[in-house]
């Protein structure tokens, strides 16, 4: 009985000024979709999990948005954070709410604001993870690397010719500099890690008791008073308790070195979208390389385009101001537009956009954020 959660959290720094605190990335139209990214997620785990067994973890200010775009999911199955607590929280919650509703459940936790292309790949590997958690393995979905990314975390494999497409996992590995990116490249036993965990629900709690139990037993008595009406008292007083960690460092590192970690490779055209670089590597370019992101909902058909432009290459055009961008004789820069806020910047340096992000906070520019 498989069940799909999807951490819907964090703004989307590296996007801003698209993606703001109030209205972060999952909740945009960014690949070319009418969709939102949290829309194309559950659509995209349909042909695996109903809506029925679909629970959506998001922040408190974030759950009217999201059942706003998710009318079809059980109110019951949106799990609101009062405050951040990274994956290790938002998804041990939903495990151990899941296992209270379920204790024989498998579930799948697939991050809100992801791109695949190939949906039909995407639930093939899925399926084969599946058949793994159900032999007892904590499972990871891999991606195979592509390029030498020095902005993921890898995940090292053994790959046994006898193995079929789950492989041990020896060590999740941190996001390495340039070179190391390239042996582990070269070497053919890395993948990128996704952060698409599967998982018997009574094998990864079991995980969490053994190396954070203090995280284990507070979301144990939380999730026993989830479906009362004690829920809100509860998570008041031991919400705040919960270390803040991430779900590779609360379990998958120790559980790989124990051998309780599995992976399946993937190849369906995925990226993590946490960039404006990034994002338009999956978007059709002109024939100078240039991408416009506009946005479906509010170009009506044979409209004019929202961006001109003229003698320029490589760049990056976000049209979502409402009004004509105009570039001329640009190369390799990234212009998004939008009602109160524009940004120019090198195409190299779209990764460091999160440092607007961080003046904007030290001046408390609230609104822009």
């Amino acid at each position: 009985m498989l069940y799909a959660v999807i951490p819907a959290g964090g703004s989307g720094t590296r996007l801003w000024p698209l993606s703001r605190a109030d209205h972060p990335k999952f909740l945009l139209t960014l690949a070319g979709s009418p969709r939102s990214l949290l829309q194309e997620t559950v659509a995209r785990l349909r042909p695996l999990v109903p809506v029925a067994r679909t629970l959506i973890v998001t922040g408190q200010p974030h759950v009217a948005a999201v059942a706003g775009q998710l009318p079809d999911v059980p109110s019951a199955n949106l799990l609101a954070e009062p405050s951040p607590k990274d994956s290790g929280g938002a998804i041990g919650l939903a495990a151990a709410v899941i296992a209270r509703r379920d204790p024989a459940a498998i579930m799948g936790s697939f991050a809100a604001d992801h791109v695949v292309r190939d949906s039909a790949r995407f639930t093939a590997t899925v399926q084969e993870a599946v058949r793994g958690a159900e032999a007892g393995w904590l499972m990871t979905v891999g991606m195979r690397p592509t390029r030498p990314e020095t902005g993921f975390g890898y995940v090292q494999h053994d790959s046994p010719a006898e193995a079929g497409p789950i492989r041990p996992v020896r060590q999740f590995k941190e996001k390495p500099d340039h070179e190391t990116a390239v042996e582990f490249l070269r070497s053919g036993d890395y993948l990128w890690n996704a952060s698409m965990f599967i998982w018997r629900v009574d094998v990864f709690l079991a995980a969490l008791a053994r190396h954070q139990p203090e995280l284990h037993e507070l979301l144990l008595q939380i999730a026993a008073d989830w479906d009362t009406p004690r829920r809100a008292e509860t998570l008041h007083r031991l919400w705040p308790r919960l270390p803040r960690i991430a779900v590779e460092y609360a379990v998958m590192e120790e559980a790989a070195a124990e051998g309780l970690v599995a992976t399946v490779p993937g190849d369906f055209g995925w990226s993590d979208v946490g960039d404006f670089r990034n994002l338009t590597e999956l978007m059709p370019a002109d024939d100078d390389g240039n991408v416009v992101l506009a946005d479906p909902l509010a170009e009506p058909a044979g409209a004019s385009p929202p961006a001109l432009l003229l003698d320029s290459q490589d760049t990056v055009v976000v049209p979502r101001g409402g009004r004509l961008v105009s570039v001329l004789g640009l190369k390799d820069v990234i212009v998004v537009d939008t009602p109160d806020a524009l940004l120019v910047c090198a195409r190299d340096r779209a990764q460091e956009v999160k440092r607007f992000v961080d003046q904007l906070k030290e001046r408390g520019d609230t609104a822009r954020q």
